[in-house]
């Protein structure tokens, strides 16, 4: 599933394209995504101005001139595009191609077309009023988003001060930072030295208050999640910019992926993979604590 590099990437793809435009058409070929599409859809989009293309975690959130908000998530396999056509490249694993998954078109004032491709459907596209925005079911919940001044040590401290879960699980848990996935949660704990496995609170003290490794893995956090951006995500299946090109942040994983390679800190520890809740967690047992 895009994490928030890749939703990031995508949005800065479609600003140009999208903000500023009117939706002259919307086709919607497709209303079986995770959630059906509104019936009303069309309507309600057509005719609309894009006043802003923003993020929030990893939904995109487009601000229209009538007030309503398009809250668009990616899902496990979808994708957007400018224009017909798209750049091939090698993906870790082969994807689909096919035009056949293209399930929803905007048509813009400017003469762009916009295309949201998914496979799997798992994405949904949802329109909220703003007014409502705040009690919003899919966005109420998030915690602060990773890459603003809300996330600092002493917030992730008191989040999870008390917490049996280990790191990991509270670094993916979307109350208490959102935005965060797999990949990206095992780059920052490599980063910052600390075991996926460390129990949450240890990073924090008796009264909540942050300790070394808080300071360390926010600055590790803030850091990864920088550098994936730059380099436009990480491409392993799905995840591609809007001209079709890829990510190239699965270039420099450190971990993630590299179960039995030498660990890249020199530690002379191997890279291990284990499974926590389902999920895989790479990291390297000797310089991780």
């Amino acid at each position: 599933m895009p994490e928030l590099p890749e939703v990031e990437t995508v949005r800065r793809g479609l600003a140009p394209a999208m903000e500023g435009a009117r939706v002259d058409k919307v086709e919607v070929r497709h209303r079986g995504l995770r959630w059906p599409i509104a019936r009303d859809f069309e309507k309600r989009v057509e005719g609309k101005t894009v006043d802003g293309l923003g993020r929030r975690a990893k939904y995109l959130t487009a601000d229209l001139s009538s007030g309503d908000v398009l809250v668009m998530h990616l899902g496990m396999s979808g994708s957007f595009r400018i224009g017909k056509d798209a750049k091939p490249g090698v993906y870790y694993h082969e994807k689909s191609k096919s035009t056949a998954h293209d399930h929803v078109v905007f048509h813009m004032s400017n003469g762009q077309t916009i295309t949201y491709n998914d496979p799997r459907r798992f994405g949904s596209m949802k329109l909220v009023p703003r007014s409502n925005i705040d009690q919003e079911p899919l966005l109420r919940g998030l915690g602060p988003e990773p890459l603003g001044n809300a996330f600092d040590a002493a917030m992730l401290a008191q989040a999870c001060a008390g917490k049996k879960t280990s790191l990991k699980a509270a670094l993916l848990d979307q109350r208490v930072v959102a935005g965060l996935g797999n990949i990206y949660v095992c780059e920052a704990l490599f980063r910052a030295r600390l075991s996926p496995k460390r129990r949450a609170s240890t990073i924090a003290d008796r009264a909540g208050r942050p300790n070394e490794r808080a300071e360390v893995l926010v600055t590790a956090v803030k850091a990864v999640l920088n550098d994936a951006i730059k380099a436009g995500g990480s491409s392993l299946r799905d995840h591609r910019r809007t001209d079709g090109s890829l990510g190239d942040f699965q270039h420099t994983f450190l971990v993630y992926d590299r179960e039995g390679k030498p660990c890249p800190a020199g530690c002379k520890g191997t890279v291990k993979r284990i499974v926590q809740a389902g999920r895989s967690t790479f990291y390297c047992p000797s310089c991780q604590k």
